[in-house]
């Protein structure tokens, strides 16, 4: 489809770097009309991104949403979201960019809770706000002085190291602005809720199903979820879902009628009823909207 969101993979312009890169965001804007697609339109990532902003202020597109950004702010983009800059001449810093190869072998060591809060959009908001006198901005200097460096002589060890700090920096920062969920049990029965959606919505929206499959009951998983979102078992359910068809329809030229068998609904009519009642626009509506 001509007008689909292009799905962007990682094709570091430095080789010797590999799975790693650190680009000035400035260099994307300069060259945005070089590119097979436009930065500043919806783009869905085929890598882990982390934006860090050093000056100014504006917006930042994460799925479906635009988020307020200003100098310090931190985002966190993981596989497959959707997101989208808004440039201006005021506005600069860097995307860190890695794939999943490379977030594996920094981070498998650290804690499960740890790598769970690291990425998990449904907890925790794509955006954090780095204090000024931080030292994770310290520390992000020496990232970059690392990776600017000629010498080649341990430098994929050093640039994990310094990367698993840096985050481990910026996970104390999110603790400290946020609702800090100190019950680890707690992060991952709603992560296991989570991934056990991903592998069976096909199949039901059911949350009494998941609640069994968890082995616990379906007032106590409702409870988990209000604790930790504040949302129902069922709203979860029905959020990753919509995030799935948007997905789906504005990164393809799947029509509303195959999506809604897809995602499993066995009546079109009541995928579009159900899409609608989230969205407060039909499938094709909507599609339409981002595809301009």
């Amino acid at each position: 489809m001509k007008n689909s969101i292009p799905n962007i993979k990682f094709n570091p312009a430095a080789k010797e770097h590999l799975e790693f890169e650190i680009v000035p965001i400035e260099k994307i804007a300069r060259s945005k009309a070089s590119h097979e697609h436009n930065p500043e339109l919806p783009h869905q990532l085929k890598f882990y991104n982390f934006i860090f902003f050093t000056e100014g202020s504006g917006k930042h597109f994460v799925d479906f949403n635009w988020y307020p950004v200003q100098k310090n702010s931190l985002v966190y983009l993981t596989k497959e979201q959707i997101n989208a800059f808004q440039f201006s001449d005021h506005l600069k810093g860097f995307c860190i960019i890695f794939t999943e190869d490379f977030f594996i072998s920094s981070f498998s060591h650290l804690p499960k809770d740890f790598i769970v809060r690291l990425f998990n959009p449904q907890l925790f908001s794509p955006i954090l706000q780095i204090p000024a006198a931080s030292d994770f901005i310290n520390y992000f200097d020496l990232l970059r002085k690392e990776y600017d460096a000629t010498e080649p002589t341990y430098q994929k060890t050093i640039l994990n190291s310094l990367f698993v700090i840096l985050l481990s920096k910026a996970e104390l920062i999110k603790q400290n602005q946020t609702f800090h969920i100190n019950d680890s049990g707690k992060i991952n029965l709603f992560q296991r809720f989570t991934n056990l959606i991903k592998n069976n919505f096909t199949q039901t929206r059911s949350a009494a199903f998941y609640a069994k499959e968890l082995a616990v009951t379906y007032k106590y998983l409702n409870t988990i979820c209000k604790k930790l979102i504040n949302k129902t078992a069922k709203n979860v359910i029905d959020d990753f879902i919509i995030l799935q068809a948007k997905r789906n329809l504005i990164n393809s030229d799947i029509k509303s009628t195959a999506l809604a068998y897809k995602l499993g609904f066995e009546d079109p009519t009541n995928f579009t009823k159900y899409f609608k009642k989230s969205t407060g626009l039909t499938p094709k509506a909507f599609k339409n909207l981002y595809n301009k």
